[in-house]
Order: structure tokens, then sequence, then C-alpha cells
């Protein structure tokens, strides 16, 4: 959370409290110590509890029920040294701002105004009746209550800026990580435009150009090398359109998370192979960086499956729960061979990597007749 700016004038105003408790209490003290003085013990006895009790009680204010018992023991003690010695009357100008604080307005101007009466009362049992005698206490009353309003006043409008910093300090993030995800996704989508433009399109040439070369010389000795280089040619073509596929979300476009996966589900159906899609719970849009990443992790699952699993049922299930959202690819095919399923291979590596980049976890079971790929992301946190 961002620092007010106010923090530091109110832990002053915390100190200057502190400061004149005890310049008060030790005031009440030497006067009962002085020659003359009367109940010397005793005052100085309740002087020295008063304070323990002050600063032992601080870290209670936090807790109201317990700020509320620390302020009757102090009250308390206030009335057994004012009944002791007139001074100690002094004192409860600090407990002024303590009732302010800590009690209700209402149970706190009428703490005040009790206080006020017994400072009044007994400096009078002392001293006698006079003037200044009833006018500092109500004076020091009208003060407090005056600093007291005040620093309410202050921290209410300091409560109210530091929630709006708060807010646009979020905003200001939030905006943040949206550029951030939208600059990926134009650099992927210009990479994306590149490799078409270079590497697809040359290697598109390059099995054309070998293509003709075979109709051309049928008989040439070295024809089977050229059908060999547009082999590969092709194959490094597919590469790299699946590349190309990878870096740009096509399948997301335009259409829900679910619709995206029933798409790569219609294009792997093929002869043979039988490929469903089931949507559990509630729909929910999801972050898009977590789209993309469970498409591609569905595209790359269903091409593994259509090109080496030899799998006769496939399916493809979204799952949204209270946890987050999961994703199962699932097949009966003959399995990942023991010695490339302890290894990985550079796709399930690839799928990995892209979901854990995204805070998800992705799990592969593999064996002959069953096949399962699970990812899950959990729930973003409001």
């Amino acid at each position: 959370m961002h620092r007010s700016p106010l923090t530091p004038v109110f832990a002053a105003l915390q100190v200057a409290l502190h400061v004149l408790m005890v310049a008060l209490t030790v005031y009440v003290m030497v006067r009962a110590l002085v020659p003359g003085g009367q109940y010397r013990v005793a005052v100085t006895a309740l002087a020295v509890v008063f304070l323990l009790i002050y600063f032992g009680g601080v870290l209670l204010r936090s807790r109201p029920v317990a700020a509320r018992v620390w302020l009757g023991a102090l009250t308390v003690l206030w009335l057994g040294l004012v009944a002791l010695a007139p001074e100690a009357i002094y004192l409860v100008f600090g407990l002024f701002f303590l009732y302010l604080h800590l009690l209700p307005r209402v149970w706190g101007l009428l703490a005040v105004l009790a206080a006020t009466i017994c400072s009044v009362v007994g400096f009078a049992l002392h001293e006698g009746w006079t003037a200044g005698g009833v006018i500092g206490p109500v004076l020091g009353a009208a003060v407090a209550l005056a600093i007291g309003f005040g620093y309410r006043a202050l921290y209410r409008e300091a409560a109210d800026r530091q929630q709006l910093i708060d807010e646009l300090l979020d905003t200001r993030a939030a905006l943040a990580e949206r550029e951030r995800t939208a600059g990926k996704l134009a650099e992927r989508q210009r990479l994306a435009q590149e490799i078409h433009d270079t590497v697809a399109q040359g290697l598109s040439s390059i099995q054309m150009l070998l293509h003709a070369a075979e109709g051309v010389a049928p008989d040439h000795p070295a024809l089977q090398k050229i059908r060999l280089a547009r082999e590969t040619a092709a194959d490094n073509l597919a590469e790299t359109r699946q590349l190309i596929g990878d870096l740009t979300p096509a399948a997301l476009e335009g259409q829900s998370l679910a619709g995206a996966l029933e798409r790569i589900a219609q294009r792997a159906s093929a002869p043979g192979v039988d490929a469903h899609v089931l949507v559990e719970g509630e729909p929910e849009r999801l972050p898009m960086p977590v789209e993309a990443a469970l498409v591609r992790v569905a595209q790359g699952a269903v091409s593994n499956v259509v090109r080496h699993a030899r799998a006769q049922r496939m399916r493809i299930t979204l799952t949204y729960g209270e946890d987050g959202v999961h994703l199962d690819v699932v097949d009966d095919g003959i399995g990942i061979a023991p010695e490339v399923f302890a290894q990985g291979t550079f796709g399930l590596n690839a799928m990995r990597s892209r979901v854990e980049q995204q805070g998800g976890r992705m799990d592969v079971e593999s064996e002959s007749g069953h096949t399962a790929v699970t990812v899950s992301f959990p729930s973003p946190v409001a």
C-alpha cells in the first residue's frame, strides 16, 4: 500500500501526546516530593502505576474493548491522583484526547464533560472555588475538542485520499499489464507475419520447384534425392505453418473458448477418429493469455493424437470449477513410448512452458489405451 503523506503528521501527534502525558505525570510527582508536599508515597506510587499502565496499554488501541478497559483504568488512577494532589487535574488534558479518539463521538463528548466536572470539583476541594479553577479545565476541554475534531476530519480526509491513491495505483498497474499483453500479442503477430512472408514462402517455392523438376526429368539419376528434398521441404513447411499458428491465436478470433475447442475437434475428426468436446460447469470469461494458452495446448495435444496415437476416440473436456478451469485431452491410442515419455518431447515441453508462464500446471499420463493431457489454471484472485 502507498504510504500516506499525512502519516508523519499523525505519528508526530501521537508522540506529542506521549510527551505531554509523561511531562504532566512527572510534574505531579515532583510537586508531591517537594518539602511540604502531602501524600508523597501514595501520589508517587499512583503516578508511576499511571505511566506504566499508559505505556503498557498503548498497543491495545486497535482493539476497541481492550482499549476502553485500559482507558477506564487510567481514569480511575487519575481520579485517585486528583483526590490526593490538585496538580493532577492537568492530566485530564491528555485524557481528553484519548476519550475523543477511542470512544464513539457521543460517549467521547460525555466523557470529556464528566472529566471536566471532576477536574473543577477536585481542584475546588483542594484550593477552594476560584475563577481560574473553573475556567482552566473548561478552556482545556474546549481546546481538546477543537483539536480532536480537527484530527478526526484530517484523518478521514487522509483515509479517503489513501483509498483514492490505492485505486489509482491498481488501475495504473492493470493498464500497464494490458499494455504489456497487447504489446506481446502485437509482436507475436508481427513475427508470425515475417515468418510467413519469408521462410514459409521460400519453403513453398522450393517445394514447387522440386515438384516441377520431378515432372520434367522422371528418369533423372538424382530423382530419388530430388523427391527426398521435396518431402523435406514439405515437412519443414508444415512445421513452419504450425509455428505460425502457435504465434497467432486465430482459433479464438470471434468465438468463445468452447467454440475454439469445437473448431479444433472438427478439424481433427477423420475417418476412424471420433473427437468430442464436453464443457462442464458455468462458462466464464478468462484472461486472454490464459484462453490462448488453453487453445494452444489443445491444438498441440490434438495434433499429437492425430499424427502419432493411432487413436479411435478422443475427448476434449473443459471444466469450469470453483478452484479454477481445467482442460483434459484424452485418447485411447497406443500411448507415448516410455523412453520418449521419460525425456519429454519438444512439443510437450513447449506446452508445459506456455502453461507455467501463465501460472498454470500441466500433467501428462500415458499408457497403452489411455493418454491424458491435463491443464489447470487457478481462479483469478478478486
